[in-house]
């Protein structure tokens, strides 16, 4: 680890947007002012936010203090995770080929697509009647 007091990552999912500083600690994770198995009581969500530890074994290395916005908790769990996926290739440059095979450094792209003219919704149609 450099000199450096933190590392910043700034992770993308759909309208989610997590801004990560991550410090030399304990492993405490906090998203918003509180901690992360509170703010996502869900197992899911926060397996999702702790893969990046787990697959750089950096688990307790730590401490990430976080900030989110927009898109719900799917999206902000997401996130968390491509923020912290960064800001751990920034503190430690042998991460980046663990992350990268596990997919945790590529931005998710996939977004709700827009409602169409003429559509009910992006692509479902109104129904068709012959006569």
């Amino acid at each position: 680890m450099d000199k450096q007091s933190y590392f910043n990552g700034t992770g993308r999912r759909k309208t989610a947007v997590a801004q990560v500083k991550l410090m030399a600690g304990s492993g405490a994770i906090i998203v918003n002012g509180t901690p992360y198995e509170k703010r996502f009581p869900s197992l899911e969500y926060q397996r999702v936010i702790i893969q990046p530890f787990i697959a750089t074994e950096s688990t307790g290395k730590y401490n990430a203090v976080i900030k989110v916005e927009g898109g719900g908790v799917n999206g902000q769990s997401g996130a968390i995770a491509h923020g912290i996926s960064r800001a751990l290739v920034q503190a430690d440059e042998r991460y980046k080929p663990i992350l990268r095979q596990q997919g945790l450094l590529t931005r998710d792209a996939r977004a709700k697509e827009r409602k169409k003219p003429g559509l009910k919704r992006a692509r479902k149609a109104p129904q068709y009647t012959k006569r």
